[in-house]
């Protein structure tokens, strides 16, 4: 008997996504009472670190930027179709739905994780060292799709509002899908090694040498596992979401609250993988975590979100308010001068975290 116990405890992470998703399908759709709320969250936080043990298995074996880029695009596939699936059962209260999650996402991995990762890797090893190069092209990619997305709407006049016309919300869904391309052509293929961890002395590390390289039936595996876990984690999030407003509502706080939340949930796994390649002195892997999920969010979320706006009902509100313009502005500057040297100490990392304490405070507390 405990020979058995032992055998699925070392098998959880294969048991907790198919847990997840059988858990998914029980409650989907319906109004979670608190006992089920408290069932669900613990196999939620399960659901994520299986997500991250399989998405490391997986980008060991492909390498990086590979295995960063699979983890990234696969959480923002399906937040957006997430986001999707929300906006169309909220009607005109959902219409700063899509903004407010993008941004949310933007703070949270260009601050949050970009900066706790910093703190962790300086911490740990003296200065976190990066390839200024690769970070700088993702950081202005990043710039620019949250520029023409989310502060350009704020002050066009084809449309009163902080609201694109049909033709500028077609130009910035295709603008972002074509930079988005352009990125990952870059850093998987023409320039690869700009994107790999490099050591102190500026030489790149081409091959891994923490762990054994996976079998590709395993890694297939856990691609499957991997995808698995995120429906999991997205859906149970989604299950649980009247419950955060609930709470929200209760407290009488904004109800961007709410999006913030969920996108953290949602990026956990992402944050939990960028702050064990920290760890171990990888800082380079958990930058493109970091700015490769803030950008697959913009340059994926938007095309996706003006597909759907033809039919969706209500308006679809992109533009800032000149709070949160000030602050993308002041996080992309803050980036620009922490990337350009190419190492960092615990002082750039707190102010990363500082900015993002200033958007989770402004969040609560427009």
């Amino acid at each position: 008997m405990i020979a058995r116990l032992t055998s699925v405890a070392a098998r959880w992470t294969s048991l907790v996504p198919a847990l997840a998703v059988v858990l998914l399908a029980l409650t989907w759709g319906r109004d979670l009472p608190g006992a089920v709320v408290a069932l669900v969250t613990p196999v939620l936080a399960g659901a994520v670190l299986a997500a991250v043990h399989h998405a490391e298995v997986v980008a060991h074996r492909v390498g990086e930027p590979f295995g960063s880029l699979v983890l990234a695009v696969a959480v923002t596939i399906i937040e957006v179709a997430l986001i999707v699936t929300l906006m169309a059962d909220g009607g005109d209260k959902s219409a700063t739905l899509a903004r407010d999650t993008v941004f949310a996402a933007v703070m949270i991995t260009c601050n949050g994780i970009v900066g706790l990762c910093l703190l962790v890797a300086s911490l740990r090893h003296g200065t976190a060292v990066f390839n200024p190069e690769g970070t700088g092209a993702a950081l202005a990619t990043v710039a620019t799709l949250a520029t023409l997305s989310l502060v350009l709407p704020t002050f066009t006049t084809s449309r009163p509002g902080p609201e694109f016309s049909d033709v500028q919300l077609t130009f910035a869904a295709v603008s972002s899908l074509i930079l988005y391309g352009l990125f990952v052509t870059t850093q998987t293929f023409r320039h690869r090694d700009y994107f790999l961890p490099v050591t102190r002395q500026g030489e790149v590390i081409t091959v891994d040498d923490h762990a054994g390289v996976p079998t590709s039936r395993a890694a297939l595996t856990s691609l499957g596992l991997l995808g698995l876990a995120l429906i999991g984690v997205v859906g149970l999030a989604k299950g649980v979401s009247p419950t955060i407003e609930s709470v929200v509502e209760t407290a009488g706080l904004h109800q961007a609250v709410v999006g913030v939340v969920i996108a953290l949930l949602v990026l956990l796994p992402e944050t939990i993988a960028a702050l064990r390649s920290a760890r171990r002195d990888r800082v380079q892997t958990s930058l493109n975590l970091a700015l490769g999920s803030a950008m697959a969010s913009i340059g994926l979320t938007i095309p996706a979100v003006a597909l759907a706006s033809f039919w969706l009902s209500g308006p679809l509100v992109l533009g800032l308010g000149s709070t949160y313009t000030v602050l993308l502005a002041l996080t992309v500057v803050v980036s620009s001068l922490t990337v350009v040297p190419g190492r960092a100490t615990p002082l750039q990392g707190g102010v990363h975290l500082v900015l993002f304490t200033a958007y989770l405070e402004l969040a609560i507390n427009p």
